[in-house]
């Protein structure tokens, strides 16, 4: 397994995970284009990939113009392997170096990925776009996260 910076060459790959996952889905593939894509990767943030045996498995984006999450998804067949807390944690690493605005996401209630940000540390702060719960992380609720971490798992 290898977590790497995602490139533009990617973004096929990221699309079929993309349009693979079970919840949170898409009402429509085509609202997501590869150059939307594109410009997170370039302009707006960064990205990650996990590859296993060539193949992208799950990413993960994130939107410093927004300071936002934009993605972080992983095909079905691979989770509960940590593969996308590994994805989170270096996104959040590499978010926090850049600036300390506090960052958020939106998700679809009742949902793993619900329970995966509550479980990150993430503080639920109302609601987003069509029902979705908002979440936001601070770099100071970050920082804590890992200093206990590490004091935990040294």
């Amino acid at each position: 397994m290898i977590i790497r910076k995602a490139l533009i060459e990617d973004i096929k790959q990221i699309q079929a995970v993309r349009n693979s996952v079970t919840e949170n889905t898409l009402s429509d593939p085509n609202l997501v284009t590869d150059e939307d894509c594109k410009e997170f990767l370039t302009i707006r943030g960064k990205g990650w990939v996990c590859e296993i045996d060539n193949e992208i498995v799950g990413f993960a984006i994130v939107d410093l113009k927004e300071n936002n999450i934009w993605a972080l998804f992983l095909n079905p067949k691979f989770e509960k392997k940590g593969i996308g807390k590994q994805l989170h944690d270096n996104m959040l690493d590499w978010y926090f170096e850049q600036t300390k605005n506090t960052l958020w996401l939106g998700t679809s209630p009742m949902t793993r990925a619900e329970y995966f940000y509550r479980k990150a540390g993430w503080a639920e702060i109302g609601t987003h776009g069509k029902n979705e719960i908002k979440f936001e992380m601070t770099h100071n609720n970050w920082i804590s996260k890992k200093e206990n971490q590490s004091f935990i798992n040294p």
